[in-house]
C-alpha cells in the first residue's frame, strides 16, 4: 500500500503557460485519528487542503535526476481535515519542464520541456474505528487553470489574485513509470531568513528600486492595498552598474520577472513555484506609495542544520565569512548549483567538489550530499562518465577531469567529516566506474590525454581571450586522474574491498606523471603536485611555489582547480605568513577585494565589478558562485587550526594546530562536529599568542615546533608552551 497504488493524471489538453490544478472532494466518515498525504509531481505542486498549505516544503518533489529517481513526500494532514474536504494541488513547470540550460538548443532540451505535467496522490485516513479510507489520483480527479498564469524557473511568474477557477474537467491517465519513485531522500526545501527591506530609492534613472541590502536565492514578500486589476510588476538584480542605476544583462536570458494582478483591498502574496538570485528588485509598476516595510526577501534553501562559525578580529574577514556562507545558503536548493539567477543554475560538479569540505563544516550537508551523490550515480554513462552538471542535463556534453572526481572527491570528503561508512558503501561502484572510465578513455597509458577539459578555469594567468588558465590541461588531467584512484584504493580499504588492481594502476600513474611533467610551471601545477603528493620532493616544489607567488607580487594566479588547495600548500610547507598576505589582500585579485566594491556573496571572477565600476563581462558574470569560497576549509583548518588525519574520520582525534596573525588581532571557530562541540580560537597580545581550545576528543596540540597530546576537555595556554587545563 502506498503512492505506488495511485495512478498518474495530467490534464486533457495542453494549458499552455497556465499552470493546471488539480482538485478531489471528498467527506471523513467519521472521527479522524490520523491522515497521511503522499505525493509527488512531474513539475513542482503546491498541495492545499481546505485552502491551507500542507507542508512547507518548496518546490517539491525536489530536483533529481528524474529519468531514474523521483522523491515524493510524505505528511500529516491530521489538523487539516474537517467533514467536508477538498484537497487541490497546483503544478508548476519547475525543473522538470522549463527549459534549461538557457543557452543550449538541443534535441534534449526540447523533449524535455515538451514533457506533460502530471500528479501522483494518495491520502489515507484512518477513523478512529480502525478503519482506512484511501483517496488516490485517478480519473474521479478533476482539473482546471489555477491563478498562476504563468511560471517558469528563468523567467518567473505571474500570479491573478482575481482569478477563481470555474470549469473543472475529468483528469485523465498519465502512462509514466512509477518504478523512478523514491521516498524523500535529501532535506527539505523550506523558507528560511526573512529579510525586511533596508530602503526604497530611485536611480540615477528614475527607476523605483527595493534594496534588501543582502543577495538571497528565494522569492520577495510584498504586501499591497490595490484595486481589482491594479498590477504589480518587478524584475530583479544582484547589482547596479556604476551610476547606481539598475543592471541585469548578467541574468543573460533569464526574465526573472514577477507580475500579479491585484483583488481589492490590502493583501499580501509571494511566488509559489520558481526562485530567483537578488538584491534588488525594480518596481516597474506599484499601485500607491512604496515604502520598505511592503516588501520582505525570503530566502529559500535546503534545510540544513548549521554546524560552523568563523569570527575575527577583522570586520572585512568576517564579512568575507558571512558572504560565503550566503553563497552556500543561495546555492544549496536541493542540488549543489553554480548559481542563482542567471539561464543556468545547474548542478556543476566542479565547483561542488572544490566547495564540499568547506560546505561540510558551516552546515551539516551529509544527507544533502548523499541524495545528490545518488543522482551522480544514476545519471553516471555506461562508460563511467560523469557529466558536467547532475542532474545531468546536457547528457551530450564531455565530462572534464576536477569536473568529474566529484564521484570521487565528494564522497571521501563526507565520510571524513562524518565518519559515515555509509556513504562509501553507496558511491563505491560508481567512484571505480570513473577511475575505469579514465583508463579506458585516455590515448596514452597512466595518463590522461587525448580529451577535452575545462583545465585550471579562470585562472588569473590564462592566455588572452581564453576562459583556462595557463596550467597544461594533461596535467591537470593527469593529476586528478591520480587523486581519484587513490581515493578509490583509500575507500576500499575502509570497506574491505580488494583494490590491489588499483594500487598497481596509481603506481603507474604516479611514475608516467613524473616522466611527463618533470617541471612545473604555474602556480596551480605546484600547487596539484604537492597537494596530491605528485612530486618528489614535496617540500622544495612548496618553497618553489612561494617563490612564485612572491614573483607574481604576492598575487594568486590560480583558477577553480589551484585555487581551493593554494593556501593549504603554503602553511602546511611553513608559509603562513604568504598564505595570511593572499587572504588579507584587499586589491585585485583577491578574497577582499569584492567586499570593497559591496559584495555580500562569492562572486564567479575577483573583479566582477572592476576598480571603475564596470563590469567584467555581461556573459558570465555571477556574484553569487560560492566556488572560491572554498577558502574557508583553509581558515577552519589552517589559520584556526582545526582538523584531523584521514585516519580518524569524523573529528574522533583532533589536531589543534593554528597558525596565527596579528593582523586580525584574533580568530575563533566553532564546530558542531558527530563527537560534540569543537572550539578553538586564539588571540595575539604584544610579545605572546594566547590559545583556548575546547575538544570533546583526544587532541594532539602543535604549537611553535612542540606537540602534546590531550584528553577531552578545555585549555588555555600560550605559545610559550605551557598548557594548563580548565576542568
Amino acid at each position: 500500500m502506498g503512492i505506488k497504488d495511485a495512478k498518474w493524471i495530467t490534464t486533457a489538453y495542453e494549458l499552455g503557460d497556465i499552470a493546471p490544478v488539480f482538485c478531489r472532494g471528498f467527506k471523513a466518515a467519521q472521527a479522524v485519528e490520523r491522515a497521511e498525504l503522499q505525493i509527488t509531481a512531474l513539475g513542482v505542486y503546491e498541495a492545499r487542503l481546505n485552502g491551507k498549505r500542507v507542508g512547507d516544503f518548496v518546490m517539491a518533489p525536489g530536483w533529481t535526476s528524474y529519468k531514474h529517481r523521483l522523491q515524493y513526500q510524505i505528511y500529516d494532514v491530521t489538523d487539516l481535515l474537517g467533514g467536508t474536504n477538498e484537497l487541490r494541488v497546483t503544478v508548476g513547470r519547475g525543473w522538470f519542464r522549463s527549459p534549461i540550460p538557457g543557452w543550449l538548443n538541443t534535441e534534449d532540451k526540447k523533449n524535455r520541456n515538451e514533457q506533460p505535467c502530471g500528479l501522483l496522490a494518495e491520502l489515507t485516513i484512518r477513523y478512529a474505528d480502525g478503519s482506512e479510507e484511501r483517496i488516490m489520483t485517478d480519473e474521479s480527479w478533476s482539473f482546471g487553470e489555477s491563478a498562476v498564469r504563468f511560471s517558469e524557473i528563468y523567467d518567473g511568474e505571474t500570479f491573478d489574485a482575481r482569478f477563481v477557477t470555474g470549469e473543472w474537467q475529468p483528469a485523465v491517465l498519465l502512462d509514466w513509470s512509477k518504478d523512478i519513485l523514491i521516498e524523500q531522500e535529501g532535506e527539505d526545501l523550506c523558507e528560511q531568513e526573512r529579510l525586511t527591506a533596508q530602503k526604497v530609492f530611485r536611480t540615477p534613472r528614475g527607476e523605483l528600486m527595493v534594496d534588501f541590502g543582502q543577495e538571497v536565492t528565494g522569492y520577495v514578500e510584498f504586501t499591497v492595498d490595490a484595486k481589482a486589476g491594479d498590477t504589480v510588476y518587478f524584475n530583479h538584480a544582484e547589482v547596479l552598474d556604476a551610476e547606481g542605476n539598475f543592471y541585469n544583462e548578467n541574468y543573460r536570458s533569464a526574465k526573472a520577472k514577477v507580475r500579479y494582478i491585484c483583488r481589492d483591498g490590502k493583501q499580501t502574496w509571494h511566488p509559489g513555484l520558481t526562485f530567483f538570485g537578488f538584491r534588488y528588485i525594480h518596481l516597474i509598476e506599484w499601485p500607491g506609495e512604496a515604502g520598505p516595510e511592503d516588501f520582505t526577501a525570503i530566502a529559500v534553501y535546503s534545510d540544513m542544520h548549521r554546524t560552523g562559525y568563523l569570527r575575527s578580529g577583522d570586520e572585512t574577514l568576517n564579512r568575507l565569512f558571512s558572504n560565503i556562507v550566503w553563497g552556500q545558503r543561495g546555492n544549496f536548493l536541493d542540488v549543489p548549483t553554480d548559481c542563482p539567477q542567471r539561464d543556468e543554475r545547474l548542478g556543476w560538479t566542479g565547483d561542488a567538489q572544490v566547495f564540499a569540505k568547506t560546505a561540510s563544516y558551516f552546515y551539516d550537508v551529509e544527507k544533502f550530499f548523499r541524495k545528490w551523490l545518488h543522482d551522480l550515480a544514476a545519471d553516471q554513462r555506461e562508460s563511467g562518465e560523469v557529466g558536467e552538471v547532475i542532474p545531468d542535463l546536457m547528457p551530450d556534453g564531455p565530462g572534464s577531469a576536477a569536473w568529474g572526481d566529484a564521484a570521487t572527491i565528494i564522497p571521501w570528503q563526507m565520510y571524513q567529516t562524518y565518519g559515515n561508512i555509509r556513504v562509501l558503501q553507496d558511491q563505491f561502484d560508481s567512484m571505480k566506474k570513473w577511475v575505469n572510465y579514465i583508463t579506458s578513455a585516455t590515448t596514452t597509458p597512466d595518463l590522461w590525454t587525448g580529451h577535452f577539459h575545462f583545465a585550471d578555469w579562470l585562472g588569473l594567468d590564462a592566455p588572452s581571450g581564453s576562459y583556462k588558465g595557463s596550467t597544461r590541461e594533461d596535467f591537470i588531467a593527469t593529476a586528478f586522474y591520480a587523486r581519484s584512484t587513490e581515493l578509490v584504493i583509500k575507500a576500499g580499504k575502509v570497506l574491505g574491498e580488494d583494490v590491489q588492481a588499483y594500487e598497481a594502476l596509481y603506481a603507474k600513474i604516479i611514475s608516467a606523471f613524473r616522466k611527463a611533467f618533470p617541471d612545473y610551471r604555474t602556480q596551480t601545477e605546484h600547487v596539484l603536485a604537492v597537494h596530491f603528493c605528485l612530486a618528489e620532493d614535496l617540500q622544495q616544489t612548496a618553497d618553489d611555489l612561494a617563490a612564485l607567488v612572491r614573483k607574481d607580487g604576492v598575487q594568486l594566479r590560480t583558477g577553480f582547480v589551484g585555487t581551493p588547495y593554494l593556501l593549504h600548500v603554503l602553511s602546511h610547507y611553513g608559509h603562513s605568513d604568504l598564505a595570511w598576505d593572499l587572504l588579507l589582500r584587499r586589491e585585485y585579485p583577491g578574497w577582499l577585494y569584492p567586499i570593497s566594491k559591496g559584495a555580500t556573496t562569492i562572486w564567479e571572477h575577483w573583479d566582477g565589478i572592476r576598480e571603475d565600476g564596470s563590469f567584467w563581462s555581461k556573459d558570465m558574470n555571477s556574484f553569487n558562485h560560492y566556488a572560491y569560497g572554498a577558502v574557508a576549509d583553509w581558515v577552519f583548518e589552517q589559520a584556526a587550526g582545526i582538523y584531523h588525519d584521514e585516519v580518524h574520520p569524523g573529528f574522533t582525534e583532533l589536531i589543534y594546530e593554528p597558525h596565527p596573525d596579528a593582523r586580525i588581532g584574533w580568530l575563533a571557530a566553532r564546530l558542531e562536529s558527530r563527537q560534540g562541540l569543537i572550539v578553538g580560537s586564539w588571540l595575539c597580545e604584544e610579545d605572546q599568542v594566547r590559545y583556548e581550545l575546547t575538544t570533546p576528543v583526544p587532541a594532539l596540540i602543535r604549537i611553535g615546533g612542540a606537540e602534546k597530546r590531550v584528553g577531552p576537555g578545555h585549555y588555555v595556554f600560550r605559545d610559550t608552551g605551557d598548557i594548563t587545563r580548565i576542568e
